[in-house]
């Protein structure tokens, strides 16, 4: 029996870059999940049973990075890796990585993107065994 695929949800306000990580990320043998906004980002994760989250740092009305320390401060998603994305990465740079397990500045490879989320997908399942 093969083993369910891993399911990402990737929170971006620009439908192309959704688009282009989803289709990444199907390609890759993962589920992926793509919402444009959230109002309660533990909530999304919960409801999307996600392993993952690819989020951007500048999203309307609301700041990734405080997202971000959200899901790693809630005891129900902190284990989940979080891979922050952004076009602005001295911004993240001076304000520190709010807890994200990898930062990636746009624009990226998808080698780059999909090397990344293999390899934190990867620990993260190691840690769950150890």
């Amino acid at each position: 029996m093969a083993a369910t695929p891993k399911k990402i949800l990737i929170l971006d306000d620009n439908e192309d870059i959704l688009e282009m990580i989803q289709e990444a990320m199907l390609s890759e043998g993962y589920e992926a999940v793509s919402i444009a906004a959230t109002d309660d980002i533990i909530r999304s994760l919960q409801d999307s049973g996600a392993d993952m989250l690819l989020i951007d740092y500048l999203l309307p009305g609301v700041n990734g990075g405080d997202l971000c320390h959200q899901v790693k401060s809630h005891p129900a998603t902190a284990h989940l890796p979080v891979i922050m994305l952004s076009a602005y990465p001295r911004v993240l740079n001076s304000l520190g990585n709010y807890g994200s397990d990898a930062f990636i500045a746009k624009p990226f490879s998808l080698e780059e993107l999909t090397d990344t989320v293999k390899a934190l997908l990867y620990k993260a399942t190691q840690a769950e065994y150890s």
